[in-house]
């Protein structure tokens, strides 16, 4: 018997992975919704779309990387609780170019910057749901539920700020030696 590498045992469970100037994306669909989009390190292959659905968001991932303006538009399963769902739509309401910290956007919703960041990092839909907008009030903070400074998951964040435009002086993310 053949054995697989990680990354093929992995892309099992997507139902596309595309490239990504970080790495790559996997597409994971059900029951005609996108489920979830997951940051994947370079090691992952791509992977021909299963679906029509995979496809578009395929699409639709690709025409992002391409024009940080775009807008996604791609059925998104029901997940998450009432309380991320809030802090969510307040994410999803941060202009492009933009950065706010995890106590403003906690301040905004009357909550607390811990769970902000909880449910940041519980996001099932990066990219469309741009998590990566939020920051710590002294830095870059976290991203994914990983805040490992010279790991991939900040790595993808930092790519993510730059690409949008948010990479300008004087910005409390700046403070920390980010762009490494």
């Amino acid at each position: 018997m053949k054995s697989l590498s990680p990354a093929q045992q992995g892309s099992d469970i997507f139902s596309a992975i595309v490239a990504a100037p970080f790495g790559a994306i996997g597409i994971r669909t059900e029951a005609g919704q996108l489920r979830e989009l997951v940051y994947l390190p370079p090691h992952f292959s791509e992977k021909d779309a299963t679906d029509a659905l995979a496809d578009q968001a395929g699409e639709q991932v690709a025409r992002y990387v391409a024009d940080a303006d775009f807008k996604f538009s791609l059925p998104l399963a029901e997940v998450g609780s009432a309380y991320q769902h809030k802090v969510w739509d307040a994410i999803a309401s941060i202009p492009r170019g933009s950065v706010r910290t995890y106590g403003q956007v906690a301040k905004h919703i009357g909550s607390a910057p811990r769970a902000v960041g909880q449910a940041c990092g519980a996001n099932w839909f990066p990219l469309i749901i741009p998590c990566h907008r939020v920051t710590a009030a002294g830095g870059l903070g976290g991203f994914s539920n990983r805040d490992d400074e010279n790991g991939f998951h900040l790595s993808v964040k930092r790519w993510l700020l730059k690409h949008e435009g948010a990479a300008m002086a004087g910005t409390p993310w700046q403070q920390q030696a980010i762009w490494a």
